[in-house]
């Protein structure tokens, strides 16, 4: 024996050597899982697929404030990134359960069943649950994936084996990259399957959107003036492109809503005529056309969640009116509309806001064409003046009237406000911020809002100096945002450029800067510029 020690012996086969394989098959069978689960959720409905279930479950679960973060950092694409987050912890997730099943078999094959029973109770738990059905995409895809990793770590080399020579030795190497092989061809067949016939249920709902003539408006919207949009580069178009207009909701699926089979029903406190529309009954009433803008209330000051539409579509509070509904200024006992979107969304909006002669409608089409599914076809509803989150419903399905008092609305549970008008709001579009302008007369621009009120003024500030009084470009509608420009004469050096609007009512945007939550962002937009 030596002074030193004892010389250490020769390991055994290499951890590496099986973890290697047996997180490879982990992964193969998380795989294998997701894809029959795609499969399983076409024959059910897209919506009861394993991950979006969880995505939605987390979107649920998710603070005001993260949602809020998400919504300002990756604006339409959060959807996508929630989506992706969820793939890459199941897949460190796959990978771990695949390296336990090469020591325990039936311990790793319980936790792809783990995976199973999360996506099957995030499934079920979701308001627009079809019943148990939704539970079988996350059920039989776990089966699956756990009696493939059960399969694929049979192969493996057992753990207690010490093989002499190169680490490895001892198993069937060429079996198991066949069968790891087939499983991954089999599992992106199922995947590739699935996701046609998703693609296949929603033919339907596509071709009945093909099929929609939008009627002539019985009040058609006046003309836009001719001045309502400024002549100065980098100003937003008056009237937002339909490809461009925000679209912030909590669906990671867009539903896709047939309109043949489309039912709307309304019902509760004051109705004395409930009653249920089909889509042909909406395109028989005489239409009304309207130019709208609609502001997201995530929107932080100077942020690009609003967009101006010519909407079409029926008046709300004629159909309130038909169904014996009467605002409480009218004695009527409900003050709170909720709309219930085909997801299970739901949105409150006052009842004596909807009633007030205001254009609020149930729109069926946007910027001359049928709606698209981002933005809610077949139906969607839309209240001039209130954000998004109280009264713009998509997909909706039903109206129930009801009282503040009895029922909280979803995000109204998520601690936003139960009422929320727009607040008066004005933004420089250009010059950009940090922009390096030349010395003499720059061009400032853009547009403000105070939806329903209407704007009256808006200024500039320079640095600290006094206000300026910009100019105004010509009103489309007290309903929609106004364009401004001013023409200022620069000199050289960095200056700090702010904008603030005054509405009709004679209310001056706000100073104080607060959060998009409860009721929406305020505060003055600035920008920060170097004059060469």
């Amino acid at each position: 024996m030596s002074d030193h020690g004892t010389t250490p012996r020769k390991p055994p086969a290499r951890t590496w050597t099986r973890l290697g394989p047996g997180a490879l098959s982990g992964l193969l069978s998380g795989g294998a899982a997701l894809a029959v689960a795609e499969l399983v959720a076409a024959a059910v409905r897209p919506q009861a697929g394993p991950v979006v279930a969880v995505g939605a479950a987390a979107i649920d679960r998710t603070p005001a404030a993260v949602k809020d973060w998400a919504i300002r950092a990756f604006g339409s694409d959060d959807k996508l990134v929630l989506q992706l987050g969820i793939l890459a912890v199941l897949t460190l997730f796959a990978l771990a359960v695949g390296a336990l099943a090469v020591r325990r078999r039936r311990a790793g094959a319980a936790g792809v069943l783990v995976f199973g029973a999360v996506g099957a109770t995030a499934a079920l738990g979701r308001p627009d649950a079809a019943g148990v059905t939704d539970a079988f995409p996350s059920v039989l895809g776990a089966i699956a994936g756990a009696g493939l990793l059960y399969f694929l770590a049979g192969l493996l080399p057992a753990p207690h084996r010490e093989v002499p020579g190169e680490p490895g030795e001892g198993w069937d190497r060429r079996r198991f990259v066949i069968a790891a092989t087939a499983a991954a061809a089999a599992s992106a067949g199922a995947g590739v399957l699935g996701r046609a016939l998703s693609g296949a249920s929603g033919r339907e709902a596509v071709a009945s959107r093909e099929n929609v003539t939008l009627p002539s408006p019985g009040s058609p919207a006046p003309a836009v003036p001719r001045r309502a949009q400024v002549r100065v580069a980098g100003v937003s178009p008056f009237m937002t492109p339909t490809g461009d207009f925000y679209r912030v909701d909590t669906a990671l699926v867009v539903p896709k809503v047939d309109a043949t089979a489309w039912r709307l029903r309304i019902h509760g406190e004051g109705v004395t005529r409930e009653r249920t529309l089909t889509f042909d009954d909406l395109l028989r009433r005489e239409p009304i056309e309207r130019d709208v803008t609609l502001t997201c209330v995530s929107n932080e000051v100077g942020g690009p969640y609003v967009g101006n539409a010519r909407w079409i579509g029926v008046r709300l509070s004629d159909l309130l009116e038909e169904c014996g509904v009467r605002p409480p200024s009218a004695g009527g006992p409900a003050d709170q509309l909720v709309a219930r979107s085909v997801d299970g969304m739901t949105i409150g909006s006052p009842v004596e806001d909807v009633m007030d002669g205001r254009d609020a409608m149930l729109a069926v089409g946007m910027n001359g064409e049928p709606l698209p599914f981002d933005h809610g076809f077949p139906v969607r509803m839309l209240v001039p003046g209130l954000y998004g989150y109280v009264s713009a419903c998509k997909w909706i399905e039903d109206i129930e009237l009801t009282t503040f008092d009895a029922y909280d609305a979803y995000w109204v549970k998520r601690d936003w406000a139960r009422e929320a008008p727009v607040k008066t709001q004005s933004r420089i579009d250009t010059p950009r911020p940090f922009a390096r302008p030349k010395a003499g007369t720059v061009m400032v621009a853009g547009v403000a809002w105070a939806q329903h009120r209407g704007i009256d003024k808006v200024e500039i500030r320079v640095d600290d100096g006094p206000w300026q009084e910009a100019v105004l470009a010509a009103e489309d509608s007290r309903d929609t945002w106004r364009q401004w420009s001013y023409a200022w004469r620069a000199a050289k050096g960095g200056h700090t450029l702010t904008v603030r609007a005054t509405d009709r009512t004679g209310e001056v945007q706000t100073e104080e800067r607060t959060r998009t939550v409860p009721d929406g962002a305020s505060g003055r937009h600035s920008v920060v510029v170097t004059v060469d």
